[in-house]
């Protein structure tokens, strides 16, 4: 006779509730913890429960919140309604921040939020301010995407951004009749070549993403695809990072501005060896910032969990302490 198995504790049962948005959309986010409220926020490309293994051993004294932003894990398929995704990510995050206030009766919590993430938070303190941050913990990202006259180095990708940025513009011209066409083009009608450019892109950037040499080998493995197994694999999201990669491209994506009134306490997460925001550059938030200090570890690149796990979850719980 089959015995049936004993369920987890409530708090460590994860469960995805939804959250409606601004236009009615219906945005999933997971939820597990107990405790007073914590919002954290994913990056590109990245699925929300990929914060699960530093965020368990805290459960019992917080309740995470992990939205998936549109395009991304859980709500793969939701589709962008504007082309400014980093502008609608901040609008569904306001409405995520209003469902949890009013469901724990917090009026703000902590944030934190990787890369995209990040950048999305400061495009939601430009429009929304910081009533509902109690403090914020933005990992490794600047408040900008172009390198400026006087930011010259610090955008995304530093001094590589004219030559990175040409790649993603041939990728995203020879795609362009697929992302253009009225219904949605199944990734396996590609033509190969275009499928193996699109991969090869995925990959780089993962690779850029990382520093040390375990995490290196790892995204190689992960990302490896034999050449029958292109033709025929699935990609759900190959079109929606497009877009995005094209917004990023096309958008000014600065929000210096909104720096100075961002006086709620701040830690800037920076890993040294970033190759997307250079780690000198991320320092001077410091000084435009009215309440931030930095912590910078010396062996991670920009994909911080995956090079630093061990010390991204001591900073995370210090944090969340504080």
């Amino acid at each position: 006779m089959k015995k049936d198995l004993i369920p987890f504790p409530t708090p460590y049962q994860l469960k995805t509730i939804t959250v409606q948005t601004a236009d009615g959309t219906l945005l999933p986010v997971s939820v597990i913890g107990k405790g007073k409220p914590v919002l954290l926020m994913h990056a590109f490309g990245m699925d929300a429960r990929q914060f699960l293994p530093f965020i368990l051993p805290l459960i019992q004294d917080y309740c995470f919140y992990l939205p998936h932003f549109r395009g991304f894990g859980l709500a793969s398929n939701l589709t962008l309604p504007t082309f400014d995704f980093i502008e609608q990510y901040a609008q569904d995050t306001q409405d995520v921040f209003e469902y949890v206030s009013k469901e724990t009766g917090f009026e703000a919590f902590p944030v934190a939020a990787i890369s995209m993430g990040a950048l999305v938070m400061w495009a939601y303190f430009q429009r929304f301010g910081t009533q509902r941050v109690s403090h914020y913990l933005n990992i490794d990202q600047a408040p900008i995407i172009h390198n400026q006259p006087d930011w010259q180095g610090g955008g995304v990708f530093g001094t590589r951004q004219t030559e990175l940025f040409a790649q993603f513009t041939r990728l995203i011209t020879d795609t362009a009749p697929y992302l253009q066409a009225e219904q949605v083009v199944d990734f396996r009608h590609l033509p190969y070549r275009l499928k193996v450019n699109l991969l090869d892109m995925e990959r780089s950037f993962s690779l850029l993403s990382v520093s040390s040499k375990p995490s290196q080998l790892l995204v190689k493995a992960l990302s490896y695809r034999a050449p029958h197994k292109i033709s025929l694999m699935e990609h759900a999201t190959w079109q929606h990072k497009l877009r995005c990669l094209s917004a990023y491209v096309a958008l000014p994506y600065d929000y210096r501005d909104v720096l100075p009134t961002v006086n709620i306490p701040t830690t800037l997460l920076i890993g040294a060896r970033s190759q997307l925001y250079n780690a000198e550059w991320q320092q001077r938030l410091t000084t435009l910032l009215p309440n931030a200090h930095s912590i910078i570890l010396p062996t991670s690149g920009h994909a911080v969990p995956m090079d630093a796990p061990v010390s991204f979850y001591k900073v995370l719980k210090e944090f969340l302490n504080a």
